[in-house]
């Protein structure tokens, strides 16, 4: 084994886990290979690119939470590929050690692609289409039986706002205001019925879209499947329109939303005004809840390389506010929240 060289490329990982992927890599035949850690996610996993002669591989390495970072992950992505939507191909894993070998489709995301593009909204088309091809999947399967997206989720969803950034930049205690927004929220999410009839990847940005080829031909990958539920149709659009970590133009995004729904329309059982609802309303709830894991993730993580896309992920949830089924929330917030593009300490 070689670690490639590179300030980038320093492993951060002690002897006694290295000596754990050394033996599972030789298991399949990998050796004298050089390997570098790959810039990681949100969670709780790492990430590393195997380099072998003219061949390269993906190892996912997750010593915490082994079954949604490992088991669920290779488990959906086995249906995914069934399904004919590209995902990683599992080559091996470790269930006891938190591995998982994976196919590598290398390092150009679709962040990259559309930061370079002159033309964003062609870029962003391919992807809808993609999305469509996606949220027409037959999830009903005994490889993995998926979970809904229930108001339970939603709900500790949104609490994440309310326990991991509210407390850090306001006075909450004793603060009826803030409760009474709580309520106000929970109240939106439990009697507006949303339909949990669809796919959803629950972390559809473009961050997680891969371009790569295969047979010469460019091709449209998806990863970070492990967390996808049976859901909204909406969730993923939004995941994907409102993408935190790249700006847009409100235009843009309305452009967006009319692609798609010119796609949708012709979908079976497709209604645009429940559609529009349940848009709208996520939204909101997704907005909130990741400005929570963002501030979570510095609080309780110590990463601290998320908290400057708050104040944009509020410059969204402010958009998403303006629906009036969100007028007394918006009144609540305009009065306790000053500071919204304002970091936690």
């Amino acid at each position: 084994m070689e670690k490639e060289s590179g300030q980038d490329s320093v492993l951060m990982i002690n002897s006694k886990r290295l000596k754990i992927i050394k033996i599972f890599l030789k298991k399949n035949y990998i050796e004298n290979y050089k390997i570098k850690e790959i810039k990681g996610d949100a969670s709780f996993r790492k990430y590393f690119r195997i380099y072998l002669k003219n061949k390269s591989y993906v190892l996912a390495s997750a010593e915490q939470e082994k079954k949604s970072n490992i088991l669920n992950y290779i488990q959906i992505n086995k249906f995914l590929n069934k399904e004919g939507i590209n995902a990683p191909k599992v080559i091996d894993y470790n269930y006891k050690n938190g591995l998982a070998l994976l196919e590598d489709f290398g390092d150009k995301t679709y962040l990259q692609l559309i930061k370079r593009s002159k033309n964003k909204f062609y870029v962003y088309q391919s992807l809808i289409r993609y999305l469509i091809k996606l949220q027409r999947i037959n999830f009903r399967t005994n490889i993995f039986r998926f979970k809904k997206y229930n108001f339970s989720i939603l709900k500790k969803e949104i609490d994440l706002f309310f326990i991991w950034y509210l407390p850090h930049i306001i006075e909450i205690k004793n603060n009826s205001q803030i409760k009474k927004l709580r309520q106000l929220l929970l109240s939106i999410l439990k009697n507006n019925f949303i339909y949990n009839n669809c796919f959803v990847h629950r972390d559809f940005h473009v961050s997680n879209m891969m371009q790569y080829k295969n047979d010469s031909k460019n091709k449209i990958g998806v990863i970070d499947t492990q967390d996808a539920l049976i859901g909204s149709r909406a969730y993923d659009v939004l995941s994907l329109i409102d993408d935190v970590r790249i700006k847009t133009s409100y235009e843009l995004k309305q452009k967006l939303l009319n692609y798609y729904l010119l796609l949708a329309k012709k979908e079976k059982n497709f209604n645009i005004k429940q559609f529009k609802k349940e848009f709208s309303i996520l939204s909101v709830q997704r907005a909130m809840k990741i400005i929570g894991i963002f501030s979570r993730l510095f609080k309780r993580d110590k990463k601290n390389r998320y908290l400057k896309l708050i104040p944009y992920t509020w410059t969204i949830l402010n958009k998403r506010l303006e629906d009036p089924i969100f007028k007394e929330v918006r009144v609540i917030i305009n009065q306790q929240i000053k500071l919204r593009s304002k970091n936690v300490n």
